[in-house]
C-alpha cells in the first residue's frame, strides 16, 4: 500500500487523535508490549537536553515525550495539532507548555530552539519534508535534530513477524482497549508504508540538516535518525 493511498487531510488526522487522546498512553504501552517506556528512554538520552536549552517537543500528544526534557532542566514546548490531545495534557502535566501547532507551519521564529525532535508523529504529517523543513527553520545553527520513529527490521525473521503483528494482533488488540479502533487500522498501514531507515535519511538530508545519522532499536523497528541544522 503505497503512502499515497493512506493520505489524510490535516483535520482528519487531528480528529483521528483527539478521539483516542484519553487512552491513548495506555493503550501504546499495551500494544508496544511496554517498548514504548525504553523508546522513549532512548530519545531523551540522544537529544541530550541540558539547563537553559530551549527544547520542541512536536507531535507531544499528551506531554509524556517532553516530561524527560523538562526534568533534564530545559525548557520545553509540547506542540501538537490535536487539540483533544493537548486538552489531556494540559490536566495531566499542567505545568509543561502546551502550544498547538500545524508541524508544516510552525507557530515559531526562526532559531529559537537549542534541539528539536518528534516521536512517532512525523509519519502522521501530509507532506514530511515541509515538517522537516519547518523544524529546521526553528532549530539555531548547529542545533539538533531527533527524529523516532517506527521503521523496517533489519532480520528478515523479525520483520516477517512484525508485520503479521502489524496487520493482524495490534488491530485486533486496539479493537479491545483502544477507544478508536479503527485508528490504530490507519496507524499500522501507515507503519508499513513508512520509507525505511535509508529512505528518511535522504529526506532529512535533502530537508537542509547534515550529518544524518540513526540507529536502529529493537531490531529496527524503531529508528533514531539525528541531524544538525
Amino acid at each position: 500500500m503505497s503512502r499515497a493511498s493512506l493520505a489524510k487531510k490535516p483535520r482528519e488526522v487531528a480528529e483521528m487523535f483527539d478521539g483516542v487522546a484519553e487512552r491513548y498512553d495506555l493503550t501504546n504501552d499495551l500494544l508496544s508490549l511496554g517498548q514504548t517506556r525504553l523508546w522513549r528512554r532512548a530519545v531523551a538520552q540522544a537529544v541530550d537536553a541540558r539547563p537553559g536549552e530551549r527544547v520542541l517537543d512536536l507531535a507531544a500528544g499528551t506531554g509524556t515525550s517532553s516530561l524527560p526534557f523538562q526534568q533534564a532542566g530545559a525548557s520545553v514546548v509540547a506542540c501538537d495539532f490535536s487539540l483533544g490531545m493537548l486538552e489531556v495534557g494540559r490536566k495531566r502535566n499542567p505545568y509543561l507548555d502546551f502550544v498547538a501547532g500545524d508541524a508544516t507551519k510552525l507557530p515559531f521564529r526562526d532559531g529559537t530552539f537549542d534541539a528539536v525532535t518528534i516521536s512517532f508523529g512525523l509519519r502522521n504529517v501530509e507532506d514530511t519534508t515541509a515538517a522537516l523543513r519547518e523544524l529546521h527553520r526553528v532549530t539555531k545553527p548547529g542545533g539538533r535534530l531527533l527524529v523516532c520513529e517506527f521503521s523496517h527490521p533489519t532480520l528478515a525473521p523479525l520483520r516477517t513477524v512484525y508485520l503479521e503483528y502489524l496487520m493482524r494482533a495490534l488491530p485486533a488488540i486496539a479493537n479491545k482497549v483502544a477507544s478508536n479502533p479503527e485508528a490504530y487500522v490507519y496507524l499500522a498501514e501507515s507503519i508499513r508504508a513508512w520509507p525505511d531507515q535509508r529512505g528518511l535519511a535522504t529526506l532529512i538530508q535533502a530537508s537542509g540538516w547534515s550529518k544524518v545519522a540513526w540507529r536502529d532499536l529493537t531490531g529496527g523497528i524503531v529508528t533514531l535518525h539525528r541531524g544538525t541544522a
